[in-house]
């Protein structure tokens, strides 16, 4: 029992710090995805160029692939560990704002898996021509693609859903690496709290501005 409680414990540290790692990148992919609302192309094109040929950028881009299926597997592992361990649902009663969040982090952290799935399809495996595309024309490919309302749709709930995900694993992970203080544990929810509404809601105007405005 101590071994899969101590499995476990080791792989929420490990999950945290990826997770973490993770949330650190995404200032980086929001501030290219802007530049998709110029009219001219170019900037846009030039950075997803840097990004897909730069060596540095394209061993981060390895570092980033593993540490995705950590983040997902590992997570999957704690959900099939929390449901063994409690086959019966709470039995009734209030419930914090923290279990909550915690009970649907395998359902939002799913429907974000997902639309990475999707998102692969679209640009990524097209970029290593595993799908037809034009890898250099990634401007009018993501212009195409936001004009299809069905993929708005899904892009817009995916990144509401990753708002409430954000939220929670943001403020979890500090609290799995220990660093609980009566002081920084409220800046760090609020922090969180910031960063689960920028983030998202800065990747969703870009189609709502390309969808009803161009």
């Amino acid at each position: 029992m101590s071994k899969v409680v101590f499995a476990s414990i080791s792989k929420k540290f490990t999950m945290a710090l990826a997770g973490l790692f993770l949330i650190t990148f995404l200032p980086v992919h929001l501030a290219i995805n802007l530049m998709l609302l110029k009219s001219d192309p170019v900037p846009f094109t030039q950075a997803a160029h840097f990004m897909a040929t730069f060596p540095l950028v394209k061993i981060m881009e390895l570092v980033l692939f593993a540490t995705i299926l950590i983040h997902v597997s590992y997570g999957i592992y704690l959900q099939i560990v929390n449901w063994l361990a409690r086959p019966v649902g709470y039995a009734g009663g209030s419930k914090s704002e923290t279990s909550f969040f915690s009970r649907f982090m395998i359902w939002t952290g799913a429907t974000i898996f997902t639309f990475l799935v999707l998102h692969f399809f679209n640009f990524y495996f097209v970029k290593i021509g595993l799908v037809k595309g034009d890898p250099e024309n990634f401007y009018a490919m993501a212009h195409g693609l936001f004009k299809v309302p069905a993929y708005n749709y899904i892009y817009l709930i995916c990144f509401s859903v990753l708002g409430f995900h954000l939220y929670h694993a943001f403020s979890s992970a500090f609290q799995t690496l220990g660093l609980n203080h009566r002081i920084w544990t409220p800046v760090v929810k609020t922090v969180a709290l910031i960063y689960s509404i920028i983030i998202p809601a800065g990747f969703a105007v870009i189609p709502i501005i390309l969808w009803f405005f161009r």
